[in-house]
């Protein structure tokens, strides 16, 4: 099938992201596995060809709003789904070093087909809980970025991901338009998890009206050993809740 990706280019040149010929048509070898496994599988809600590329594709890639990731990083990406941001960042920006970490066997199985498909290399898929694989010994303090488009509030999202980030490592939140009340209620969690807001980038996805937050956040000093906390409780009772 003839895809037009001229969009697509447009959209990517607005945040001066210039694919090859090559990477382009990883990305629709990418839409069209998603599409297909969609069909026997809940992988996506939006599957329409330009709305995929922009709302899953080029907002994957709008952390280079938030940071510069050209050079040879390792970004664990946490709930990853569908492979958003971790899979696009990758094939955009393929110097990364990523790690895939979802809960759901079946998304990773998806995620390990589109890796070998594209033939792609430095990215590896875990199946399992972020309470699990941030506890000492395991994957710990290990990244210097880790990213997340988890719908969880940001307080819980910070227990889950901020462990994974080494000292002076970065943890970036993908969030929508209404973030402000729920930045100010995360401020002590992340400050008990050892990391601070460091920037809050707002901005439309180019050409729409889709609106995105990148919360910034610098891990400052090791998160304490007792957190994450147990599988659940970090969701149901966020630190710094009542």
């Amino acid at each position: 099938m003839k895809y037009h990706t001229e969009q697509f280019e447009k959209d990517l040149d607005v945040f001066g992201i210039h694919l090859s010929n090559a990477q382009i048509e990883q990305f629709l070898i990418y839409y069209e596995m998603l599409t297909e496994w969609n069909r026997v599988m809940n992988l996506t809600a939006i599957t329409e060809y330009e709305d995929v590329m922009k709302k899953h594709f080029t907002d994957s890639v709008s952390l280079v709003k938030a940071t510069d990731p050209s050079g040879d990083l390792s970004v664990i990406d946490v709930g990853t789904g569908a492979g958003f941001p971790g899979l696009a960042l990758k094939i955009a920006f393929p110097n990364l070093k990523i790690t895939l970490l979802d809960s759901l066997k079946k998304r990773i199985l998806f995620l390990r087909e589109v890796i070998d498909t594209l033939k792609l290399q430095d990215i590896e898929t875990i199946h399992g809980r972020a309470e699990d694989f941030a506890r000492p010994g395991q994957l710990r303090e290990k990244y210097d970025l880790c990213v997340s488009r988890a719908v969880a509030n940001l307080s819980t999202l910070s227990e889950y991901c901020l462990p994974f980030v080494s000292v002076n490592g970065m943890f970036i939140a993908y969030k929508s338009e209404n973030i402000s009340e729920e930045l100010t209620a995360a401020e002590n969690a992340i400050s008990v998890l050892g990391g601070k807001i460091k920037d809050k980038v707002g901005f439309f996805l180019p050409n729409s009206e889709v609106f995105r937050n990148l919360i910034v956040i610098q891990k400052l000093c090791p998160t304490p050993d007792k957190y994450p906390r147990k599988s659940g409780i970090p969701g149901r009772t966020p630190l710094g809740s009542n």
